[in-house]
C-alpha cells in the first residue's frame, strides 16, 4: 500500500477574532494548525487589521480561535 500525501491538499486554517459587541462580526486571517499567521503573506491592510485585532482582544474581540477554513 502506498500513500501519496503530496497529492492531498494541505488543510487550511484560519484564526478568527469575534466581536464582543456585534454578534456575527469579526476578523479572520489564514494561519497554520497552531494559529501562527505568516505576516509576510498578508497585504499591508491585512497585516494592520491582524495586529489591530490581536491588540484589541478583551476590548473589542474575543480570544481568537483556530478553525478549519
Amino acid at each position: 500500500m502506498t500513500h501519496h500525501n503530496a497529492s492531498l491538499p494541505a488543510p487550511r486554517f484560519e484564526i478568527r477574532f469575534q466581536s464582543l459587541f456585534q454578534e456575527g462580526r469579526g476578523m479572520a486571517f489564514p494561519c497554520d494548525a497552531s494559529g501562527q499567521v505568516d505576516l509576510d503573506t498578508l497585504s499591508d491592510k491585512g497585516r494592520s487589521n491582524y495586529l489591530f485585532a490581536r491588540a484589541m482582544v478583551g476590548r473589542e474581540y474575543t480570544m481568537p480561535s483556530v478553525c478549519a477554513a
